[in-house]
Parts: structure tokens; C-alpha cells; sequence
């Protein structure tokens, strides 16, 4: 069955793409397989993805700079970064950089809620490591009710929506809340200036859920860590055990 299984899939791939030809989001190439999404298989494969082995700062899991590396340091040891030790999440990993087919994923998600299967079996696969693998119960970042209106959907809910159809997890809706309209970060923005932007922005609107469980917080791109921050803060204060952030992806520097 499984063997009929993939066969089937690669014959409606190859007449999915001869029909409806679509060209890969990052070089132009042929995307030959749905599962990808909009790029290409090669462009997966040169995308930098993290895995268990990398050296990650514990907290905040930006990769660990080359004079760390040449120490000789075990990946398992906790190497932290110092930067992140204010933030209130327990830990947060990304599946990987913001690059090539992650970040041609974040921007084709922000336009229409399909998460590709390689997306969602990355996810999948940092759910089944330390830390992440303490989880209890997923949180989508929430958007102010005016943007969602406007683009029609939460990118960050799509994504917590497909990681829980692969894992034992369900996902709690209406816990956390966006309670002002901040504006979108501009690119440019220092650490201080987006963690002022979030300040007091979200609220825990259904603390008996969330009383003491491990919280995975969804969202798509974790760039200073602020907002995900702001979220684990209403959280934790609200009752939540802890607060383990997942994203899409992430710059090599926050």
C-alpha cells in the first residue's frame, strides 16, 4: 500500500506540473511536487535547516557564532548567547534560517493559508527534541482582529493548525489575544524598539486553559524574539508552566 501510495503521488505530480506548471518562489526552476509548496526541491535542500546536532543558543536558538565552534564544544551542552536572557519564553527554535525556501514559505503563507508538507514535517520534527518536546498545549501568535479581517486568516493559526494534525497536541483558540493595533515592524528596527513596539500589546483571556501547561507558541518568523516574548509574558503570568516558542524560521543574528 505505502509503495502504491507514492507511486500515485508521483504520477499526479508529474501531470500536476505539466498541467499547471509553477515556477520555483527562489530560482525560477520547475517545482515538481506539491509537496514542496513554492520552491523547488533544490532550493530545499540549499536552504539551511537546523538539526538536533547544530550549536544553538538554549534560550533563544540563534545558531552559536564560529569561536564557539572551534572551542570543540559539544552540541549538547547548553551554549547560551547571553542576548535573550531577559526573555520571558523558556526557550524558542526555528526550523531554520530565513532563507530560500523558508523564507519563500513565511511570504507565500502571509498570501494564503496551505502550509507544504516539507514545512509541516520540519515542524513536526523539532516537536520530537528537548525542548520543545515538553509541550502540553499549542498558542498561535495572535493577530489584532483588524489585520486578520484584512488578510483573511492568522498565518501563525494555519501553521499551529497543520503541526497539530501531526502531533498528539490540540491547539487552544481564544487564549491569548492582540489587544492593540501596533503597526508592522520595519525593517531597521533595533531589539529595544520592537520590544517597546509589544509592550502590554497581548493578554491571556482564558487563564484556566493554559494553568500550567507547557505552551508551544506558533509564529512564522522569530526575529528579535520580542513579540514572543510579549505573548510567554501574558502567558506565564496568566498560570502557563512555561512557554516554548517555534517559528518558520529566523535571521543568523537577532
Amino acid at each position: 500500500m505505502f509503495s502504491l501510495t507514492n507511486t500515485t503521488n508521483l504520477i499526479y505530480d508529474a501531470t500536476l506540473a505539466l498541467v499547471y506548471p509553477q515556477e520555483c518562489a527562489v530560482c525560477g526552476a520547475s517545482v515538481e511536487s506539491r509537496f514542496d509548496g513554492v520552491a523547488c526541491a533544490r532550493c530545499w535542500q540549499a536552504t539551511r535547516v537546523f538539526s538536533n546536532a547544530d550549536p544553538l543558543c538554549w534560550k533563544c536558538g540563534v545558531p552559536a557564532p564560529v569561536k564557539v565552534l572551534s572551542e570543540g564544544r559539544h552540541p549538547g551542552e547548553q551554549i547560551r548567547c547571553r542576548r535573550c536572557d531577559e526573555a520571558s519564553f523558556t526557550a524558542a527554535r526555528a526550523c531554520g534560517l530565513y532563507e530560500g525556501a523558508l523564507r519563500a514559505s513565511v511570504i507565500a503563507l502571509k498570501r494564503g493559508p496551505h502550509v507544504p508538507k516539507n514545512l509541516a514535517l520540519l515542524m513536526w520534527e523539532l516537536c520530537q527534541h528537548e525542548p520543545l518536546k515538553r509541550a502540553t498545549l499549542i498558542v498561535a501568535v495572535p493577530l489584532h482582529p483588524e489585520r486578520e479581517k484584512q488578510r483573511g486568516f492568522n498565518q501563525a493559526a494555519v501553521l499551529a493548525e497543520a503541526l497539530s494534525t501531526l502531533v498528539p497536541l490540540s491547539v487552544a483558540e481564544g487564549v491569548l489575544v492582540r489587544t492593540r493595533h501596533t503597526g508592522r515592524h520595519r525593517a531597521g528596527m533595533d531589539a529595544q524598539a520592537r520590544r517597546e513596539s509589544v509592550e502590554d500589546v497581548f493578554a491571556a483571556t482564558r487563564p484556566r486553559i493554559i494553568a500550567g501547561e507547557s505552551i508551544l507558541l506558533i509564529d512564522d518568523v522569530f526575529t528579535t524574539g520580542a513579540t514572543a516574548s510579549a505573548c510567554a509574558l501574558a502567558l506565564t503570568c496568566a498560570g502557563a508552566k512555561e512557554v516554548l516558542v517555534m517559528t518558520v524560521a529566523r535571521p543568523l543574528h537577532s
